[in-house]
């Protein structure tokens, strides 16, 4: 059986509706908790598929969270490995950074169900499956596009919001795993931020959630699917 190795930040940001994908392809999942450390970083990149997740601090603040220093190194040992790796949110930030770009405030949050605007390449790759589909952002973080990478999509405020690093590497500024079904957890976790964030209310999101959920859930496992596939992870 295939291993994936998911390295979470906060309880309710977790594979969501990635997790049966997985389990479909026949991968067995462990999630490592960040904020316990990650003590000989480099093990963790064994595994035969790596996921960082997101979270609701930066990918420039280890100063505060030091564990953030292993993850950067576990990026720098994980693409050497040239095994597949994805990151999703604080993980494409945390993969930006450990590629050598910098990550940095952006000049809004973005929090909310939106399409976006996917590149030429995008649309060659596995997100033309997201072509149009509203997604679910939730960040005020943002990076350069590193050197070597490849943009896929961007939107209105923020020109990096998805590339890729060769054929291994996926990282993804929005949320395509979210599980519409369990994002009250999102709205109790995120309270303050929501509370915080002119123009953005629990009813307003749980409202659109009800709308844009379904579809979000069916492109999100055809985009993961063809990515294994195509990455043989």
């Amino acid at each position: 059986m295939k291993t994936a190795v998911a390295i979470r930040h906060v309880a309710f940001e977790d594979l969501g509706t990635f997790a049966p994908v997985l389990a479909e392809a026949g991968y067995a999942v462990h999630c490592v908790e960040a904020a316990d450390g990650l003590a000989e970083a480099e093990v963790w990149a064994e595994p035969d598929l790596l996921v960082i997740l997101g979270g609701p601090i930066g990918a420039y603040e280890e100063a505060a969270y030091p564990f953030l220093k292993d993850e950067l190194r576990l990026v720098e040992a994980r693409v050497a490995t040239g095994r597949p790796l994805l990151g999703i949110c604080l993980g494409a930030q945390i993969i930006a950074r450990g590629l050598g770009a910098r990550v940095y405030p952006g000049p809004v949050k973005e929090i909310g169900w939106a399409p976006v605007c996917l590149t030429a390449e995008g649309r060659a790759s596995c997100l033309r499956h997201a072509d149009g589909t509203a997604v679910l952002h939730w960040h005020g973080d943002t990076f350069d596009l590193p050197d070597g990478a490849t943009r896929l999509a961007s939107s209105a405020h923020y020109e990096n919001q998805a590339f890729a690093y060769g054929a291994s590497v996926l990282a993804l500024q929005f949320h395509l795993e979210a599980e519409p079904a369990r994002l009250e957890r999102w709205f109790v976790g995120h309270a303050a931020e929501i509370a915080a964030t002119p123009g953005i209310d629990v009813p307003g999101l749980r409202r659109d959630s009800r709308t844009h959920g379904p579809a979000l859930q069916d492109c999100a496992a055809k985009v993961l699917a063809e990515w294994l596939h195509a990455g043989q992870a």
